[in-house]
């Protein structure tokens, strides 16, 4: 399991690579990530419906489907000039309309008292947890430039690879034992020594006059000072491990063990975005507020 693990691993990681090049050097940003930005939002939001599911929590499943691709679109959406000619504010199209559908779809199928509450915050938990965690990924892209989400990416990954190599050498301290018997103490601390070293290696990387192409120029005010890359750091490693931890609460909770079983070693795609999902904020504010950048 650990070999394929790790072949399927370094498959991924490679044709990400592939493709966030290709979308670099693309005269429109985010056209080659938009369709695997879509089939992990598809993906995504399946499995966490059959999670809910399981919980006994069944909000009306297209309408959720809809509205979380409408999320992660959206700034897409938004960017175009034919959109803003009509003034279609963020909130409204990213909170008020989704939020609204979710009401309606229950509304219209409503027969007698019971579960209709469960299944409204159910929809809207799947809108917030996938839509529009995803859709500040999106964000990063099109506000920050590729550099952006690859520093994101690849310190909250590298946490996860610290925590993992950490806690399976030298493991011993359970950190939250009833929600995730595997992870320790001592794989917390890698997360954050490993999220560390790699925000100072990406920001370095970022820092070099031949990859200052990846982010938008007038993002960039200079290299980012140490206690900018070491908080982004930091701040990835303990966001990432938290998201880890809250999808395992959701499987927990429901009795399940992965969100799927379509990629073996690596469960589903939940399994694979959890610690990325809740970084995601984190992530914009530190590029937004220029903590880093």
């Amino acid at each position: 399991m650990l070999r394929w693990r790790f072949l399927l691993g370094t498959a991924l990681i490679a044709g990400m690579i592939g493709l966030c090049w290709l979308d670099a050097c693309a005269a429109t940003p985010g056209i080659w990530l938009l369709p695997l930005a879509l089939a992990a939002t598809v993906l995504a939001t399946h499995e966490l419906l059959d999670l809910l599911a399981a919980g006994g929590m069944r909000p009306t499943r297209w309408v959720v489907y809809l509205m979380n691709v409408l999320l992660v679109t959206s700034p897409w959406m938004l960017a175009s000039e034919h959109l803003q000619r009509f003034f279609i504010p963020d909130l409204l199209l990213n909170i008020g309309v989704p939020v609204l559908v979710i009401f309606i779809a229950e509304m219209c199928r409503y027969q007698k008292p019971g579960g209709s509450t469960a299944n409204v915050a159910a929809g809207i938990l799947a809108l917030v947890y996938v839509g529009m965690l995803l859709r500040l990924a999106v964000s990063l892209r099109l506000g920050w430039g590729m550099g952006a989400l690859a520093s994101w990416i690849i310190v909250v990954k590298m946490g996860d690879i610290g925590a993992y190599t950490v806690g399976r050498l030298v493991g011993r301290h359970k950190m939250a034992p009833a929600i995730s018997p595997g992870k320790t103490i001592e794989g917390a601390a890698g997360a954050l020594l490993f999220a560390c070293l790699a925000s100072w290696a990406t920001f370095s990387w970022l820092a070099m006059p031949e990859f200052r192409w990846l982010v938008p120029p007038e993002s960039i005010e200079g290299p980012s000072p140490w206690w900018g890359w070491l908080a982004f750091g930091l701040l990835m490693g303990v966001t990432g491990m938290v998201g880890d931890l809250a999808e395992s609460l959701l499987k927990r909770d429901v009795g399940r063990k992965d969100s799927s079983d379509w990629l073996p070693g690596f469960g589903g795609v939940l399994d694979i975005l959890d610690s990325l999902l809740l970084s995601a904020p984190f992530a914009c504010f530190c590029w937004a507020s220029g903590l880093v950048g």
